[in-house]
């Protein structure tokens, strides 16, 4: 027992036992559900859009690593493979002494290039089980309609409430360059989002000019 524990805190492979640690704690607390184990993959998305306006939405972000897998599963795997390849090449192939700490800082070196092949190859078989999706847009808001929810709209100042398509709500910034009525509880429509100014630009909305909704159009 005394030859392992010296092997596992020794340089190299305490390198990867120190990471080891953090990767068996966190799975610990997924196991408890203090934890989420798709890292980010599922995380609750807040988008501020300019003083306290913010997008409120359930997504699947980008907390991908090495063939789409998420970061924290794809880190695990090259952490324990590359511990294991650590310590076994410290106990057959690292000397005490001074020359060790050069013999180990190959063995570190090749252990994590080792690792980095071997996890790639692992994690091909389980890209299946994590389709690719992609978290919500301020760009996904372009076309939809909204409620305003400021009394007034002008190119200076203005609000509204919009649904995206999986029902989620967010309140925005939005901006207009005419003189239209857009009041408080008026429709209006998102048509283009300004990206330096991060708002919306937002025109009345006619139901009887939308194709889906107007004579002739199929609203389902």
């Amino acid at each position: 027992m005394g030859a392992f524990i010296a092997a596992a805190t020794g340089f190299p492979t305490v390198v990867f036992t120190a990471a080891l640690v953090v990767v068996v704690l966190y799975w610990l607390l997924v196991a408890l559900g203090a934890a989420d184990a798709h890292g980010h993959g599922h995380a609750h998305v807040q988008v501020h859009i300019r003083g306290h306006a913010h997008v409120n939405a359930r997504g699947h972000d980008g907390g991908r690593w090495l063939g789409g897998v998420p970061v924290t599963l794809a880190f695990s795997l090259f952490v324990a493979v590359g511990w294991l390849i650590s310590f076994c090449a410290s106990v057959l192939l690292v000397p005490s002494g001074p020359a060790g700490v050069l013999v180990g800082a190959v063995v570190l070196i090749g252990a994590g290039y080792a690792s980095w092949q071997a996890t790639k190859l692992l994690v091909r078989p389980l890209h299946r089980l994590f389709p690719d999706e992609h978290g919500p847009s301020r760009l996904d808001f372009v076309g939809l309609t909204c409620t305003i929810r400021t009394g007034r709209v002008d190119g200076e100042f203005g609000q509204a409430e919009v649904r995206a398509v999986d029902g989620s709500a967010a309140v925005v910034q939005v901006r207009q360059t005419g003189n239209d009525a857009l009041a408080s509880g008026s429709t209006g429509l998102l048509y283009a989002y300004d990206e330096p100014g991060e708002f919306f630009w937002v025109a009345p909305y006619d139901s009887a000019l939308d194709p889906r909704t107007g004579p002739g159009g199929n609203p389902g």
